[in-house]
Protein backbone atom coordinates (compact mmCIF):
# COMPACT_ATOMS: atom_id res chain seq x y z
CA UNK A 1 0.00 0.00 0.00
CA UNK A 2 1.14 3.28 -0.74
CA UNK A 3 2.46 5.76 2.52
CA UNK A 4 -0.44 7.84 3.57
CA UNK A 5 1.79 10.60 4.71
CA UNK A 6 3.88 10.86 1.45
CA UNK A 7 0.43 10.24 -0.30
CA UNK A 8 -1.48 12.96 1.51
CA UNK A 9 2.43 15.36 1.31
CA UNK A 10 1.86 14.83 -2.42
CA UNK A 11 -1.59 15.57 -2.85
CA UNK A 12 -1.13 18.90 -1.01
CA UNK A 13 1.52 19.67 -3.11
CA UNK A 14 -0.41 18.88 -6.41
CA UNK A 15 -3.74 20.81 -5.05
CA UNK A 16 -1.58 23.95 -4.19
CA UNK A 17 -0.77 24.39 -7.89
CA UNK A 18 -3.79 23.24 -9.19
CA UNK A 19 -6.79 23.72 -6.30
CA UNK A 20 -9.21 21.50 -8.57
CA UNK A 21 -7.21 18.81 -9.80
CA UNK A 22 -7.60 17.26 -13.39
CA UNK A 23 -10.35 19.57 -13.03
CA UNK A 24 -8.21 22.63 -13.14
CA UNK A 25 -7.86 24.49 -16.20
CA UNK A 26 -4.27 23.81 -16.45
CA UNK A 27 -4.87 20.60 -16.16
CA UNK A 28 -7.56 20.11 -18.91
CA UNK A 29 -5.24 21.75 -21.43
CA UNK A 30 -2.81 19.21 -20.21
CA UNK A 31 -5.74 16.58 -20.41
CA UNK A 32 -6.58 17.56 -24.21
CA UNK A 33 -3.22 16.76 -25.49
CA UNK A 34 -3.89 13.19 -24.03
CA UNK A 35 -7.93 13.14 -25.79
CA UNK A 36 -8.57 10.44 -23.10
CA UNK A 37 -12.47 10.25 -23.18
CA UNK A 38 -11.82 9.78 -27.47
CA UNK A 39 -8.88 6.69 -26.72
CA UNK A 40 -11.34 5.18 -24.50
CA UNK A 41 -14.53 5.44 -26.81
CA UNK A 42 -12.49 4.26 -29.03
CA UNK A 43 -10.76 1.44 -27.38
CA UNK A 44 -14.42 0.08 -26.05
CA UNK A 45 -15.53 0.32 -29.42
CA UNK A 46 -12.53 -1.46 -31.55
CA UNK A 47 -12.11 -4.18 -28.40
CA UNK A 48 -15.62 -5.16 -26.93
CA UNK A 49 -15.82 -8.93 -26.96
CA UNK A 50 -17.55 -8.69 -30.32
CA UNK A 51 -15.17 -6.66 -31.91
CA UNK A 52 -12.07 -9.09 -31.20
CA UNK A 53 -13.87 -12.19 -33.34
CA UNK A 54 -12.88 -9.99 -36.30
CA UNK A 55 -8.63 -11.56 -36.37
CA UNK A 56 -8.09 -8.58 -39.01
CA UNK A 57 -10.20 -5.48 -38.22
CA UNK A 58 -8.70 -5.67 -34.33
CA UNK A 59 -5.13 -6.30 -35.55
CA UNK A 60 -5.50 -2.92 -37.47
CA UNK A 61 -7.25 -1.41 -34.94
CA UNK A 62 -4.22 -2.21 -32.15
CA UNK A 63 -1.83 -0.78 -34.51
CA UNK A 64 -4.50 2.57 -34.89
CA UNK A 65 -4.78 3.10 -31.14
CA UNK A 66 -1.30 2.63 -30.99
CA UNK A 67 -0.40 5.32 -33.70
CA UNK A 68 -2.82 7.54 -31.92
CA UNK A 69 -1.60 7.32 -28.31
CA UNK A 70 -0.20 10.23 -26.33
CA UNK A 71 1.49 8.05 -23.94
CA UNK A 72 3.44 5.34 -26.27
CA UNK A 73 6.33 6.37 -27.57
CA UNK A 74 7.18 7.64 -30.89
CA UNK A 75 9.91 5.36 -31.17
CA UNK A 76 7.45 2.12 -31.23
CA UNK A 77 4.65 2.72 -33.21
CA UNK A 78 6.12 2.36 -36.72
CA UNK A 79 8.07 -0.92 -35.07
CA UNK A 80 4.54 -2.09 -33.77
CA UNK A 81 3.21 -1.06 -36.95
CA UNK A 82 5.72 -3.06 -39.25
CA UNK A 83 5.51 -5.79 -36.77
CA UNK A 84 2.24 -6.13 -36.98
CA UNK A 85 2.25 -5.74 -40.98
CA UNK A 86 4.72 -8.58 -41.30
CA UNK A 87 2.34 -11.17 -39.32
CA UNK A 88 0.60 -13.94 -41.21
CA UNK A 89 -2.98 -15.23 -40.59
CA UNK A 90 -2.31 -17.00 -37.46
CA UNK A 91 0.37 -15.18 -36.33
CA UNK A 92 -2.60 -12.12 -36.32
CA UNK A 93 -4.80 -14.65 -34.85
CA UNK A 94 -2.48 -15.37 -31.60
CA UNK A 95 -1.93 -11.59 -31.39
CA UNK A 96 -5.38 -10.70 -31.05
CA UNK A 97 -6.57 -13.83 -29.09
CA UNK A 98 -3.97 -13.10 -26.30
CA UNK A 99 -5.57 -9.67 -26.17
CA UNK A 100 -9.17 -11.07 -26.08
CA UNK A 101 -7.93 -12.93 -23.10
CA UNK A 102 -6.29 -10.19 -21.10
CA UNK A 103 -9.68 -7.50 -21.56
CA UNK A 104 -12.65 -10.39 -21.36
CA UNK A 105 -11.26 -13.92 -20.09
CA UNK A 106 -8.11 -15.39 -18.23
CA UNK A 107 -6.08 -12.35 -18.09
CA UNK A 108 -2.38 -13.85 -16.68
CA UNK A 109 -2.63 -16.13 -19.36
CA UNK A 110 -3.38 -13.52 -22.09
CA UNK A 111 -1.16 -10.84 -20.71
CA UNK A 112 1.84 -13.36 -21.28
CA UNK A 113 1.14 -14.95 -24.07
CA UNK A 114 1.10 -11.34 -25.64
CA UNK A 115 4.32 -10.79 -24.09
CA UNK A 116 6.04 -13.96 -24.98
CA UNK A 117 4.38 -12.85 -28.47
CA UNK A 118 6.06 -9.57 -28.51
CA UNK A 119 9.53 -10.98 -27.53
CA UNK A 120 9.84 -12.20 -30.99
CA UNK A 121 10.32 -8.63 -32.67
CA UNK A 122 12.05 -7.45 -29.30
CA UNK A 123 8.90 -5.49 -28.57
CA UNK A 124 7.40 -6.63 -25.25
CA UNK A 125 8.02 -3.02 -23.93
CA UNK A 126 5.94 -2.63 -20.95
CA UNK A 127 3.82 0.64 -23.18
CA UNK A 128 2.95 -1.55 -25.86
CA UNK A 129 1.65 -4.37 -23.48
CA UNK A 130 -0.85 -2.18 -21.17
CA UNK A 131 -1.79 0.56 -23.10
CA UNK A 132 -5.17 -0.80 -24.67
CA UNK A 133 -6.26 -2.48 -21.14
CA UNK A 134 -5.79 1.32 -19.88
CA UNK A 135 -8.03 2.87 -22.35
CA UNK A 136 -10.40 -0.11 -22.30
CA UNK A 137 -11.25 -0.24 -18.65
CA UNK A 138 -9.62 3.04 -17.63
CA UNK A 139 -10.67 2.77 -13.61
CA UNK A 140 -9.27 -0.63 -13.38
CA UNK A 141 -6.46 -1.53 -15.33
CA UNK A 142 -3.32 0.57 -15.40
CA UNK A 143 -0.81 2.09 -18.30
CA UNK A 144 2.69 0.94 -17.05
CA UNK A 145 5.36 3.91 -17.90
CA UNK A 146 8.32 2.66 -17.15
CA UNK A 147 9.90 6.22 -15.50
CA UNK A 148 6.30 6.70 -13.48
CA UNK A 149 6.34 2.90 -11.80
CA UNK A 150 10.04 2.66 -11.05
CA UNK A 151 9.34 6.16 -8.99
CA UNK A 152 6.36 5.03 -7.53
CA UNK A 153 8.07 2.14 -6.26
CA UNK A 154 11.15 3.57 -5.55
CA UNK A 155 9.52 6.79 -3.48
CA UNK A 156 7.06 4.73 -1.67
CA UNK A 157 9.75 1.79 -0.65
CA UNK A 158 7.74 -1.15 -2.11
CA UNK A 159 10.02 -4.05 -1.41
CA UNK A 160 7.76 -6.54 -2.61
CA UNK A 161 7.30 -5.46 -6.00
CA UNK A 162 10.25 -6.02 -8.88
CA UNK A 163 10.20 -4.08 -11.49
CA UNK A 164 11.52 -5.49 -14.83
CA UNK A 165 12.26 -4.12 -18.24
CA UNK A 166 10.46 -6.83 -19.27
CA UNK A 167 6.33 -6.95 -18.71
CA UNK A 168 5.90 -9.36 -15.85
CA UNK A 169 2.39 -10.54 -14.72
CA UNK A 170 3.74 -10.13 -10.96
CA UNK A 171 4.55 -6.78 -11.10
CA UNK A 172 1.73 -5.71 -13.50
CA UNK A 173 -1.19 -6.90 -10.73
CA UNK A 174 0.74 -6.09 -7.95
CA UNK A 175 1.62 -2.51 -9.51
CA UNK A 176 -2.13 -2.03 -10.28
CA UNK A 177 -3.31 -3.00 -6.88
CA UNK A 178 -0.78 0.03 -5.20
CA UNK A 179 -2.67 2.50 -7.82
CA UNK A 180 -6.07 0.97 -7.41
CA UNK A 181 -5.87 1.42 -3.57
CA UNK A 182 -3.80 4.75 -3.80
CA UNK A 183 -6.53 6.38 -5.41
CA UNK A 184 -8.84 6.05 -3.26
CA UNK A 185 -7.31 7.74 -0.36
CA UNK A 186 -6.96 11.08 -2.39
CA UNK A 187 -9.24 14.18 -4.06
CA UNK A 188 -11.30 12.10 -6.50
CA UNK A 189 -10.54 14.93 -8.83
CA UNK A 190 -6.75 13.55 -8.78
CA UNK A 191 -8.26 10.43 -9.87
CA UNK A 192 -10.94 10.55 -13.12
CA UNK A 193 -8.70 7.68 -14.09
CA UNK A 194 -6.15 5.28 -13.82
CA UNK A 195 -3.89 6.94 -16.21
CA UNK A 196 -4.50 10.55 -14.81
CA UNK A 197 -3.59 9.29 -10.86
CA UNK A 198 -0.46 7.81 -12.45
CA UNK A 199 0.19 11.16 -14.10
CA UNK A 200 -0.23 13.37 -10.46
CA UNK A 201 2.06 10.80 -9.12
CA UNK A 202 4.24 11.07 -12.03
CA UNK A 203 4.04 15.23 -11.47
CA UNK A 204 4.81 15.04 -8.09
CA UNK A 205 7.40 12.44 -7.35
CA UNK A 206 10.73 14.35 -7.21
Amino acid sequence: MLDQKKLKQLQANFLMQYPKGFADPEMEKIGKKHRMDKMVDMAKECFSKTACSNVHVTADNMVKIISRSSMVSMFEKPKFRDFVKSLNEDEKAFMVNALSEMLHGKQRAGFEALVDFLKMAKLAKWSLVTIIPAYYKPTKEVFVKPTTAKSVVNYFDIDNLVYKPTPTWEFYSGYRKLINEGKKQVDKNLSPSNAAFSGFLMMTIK
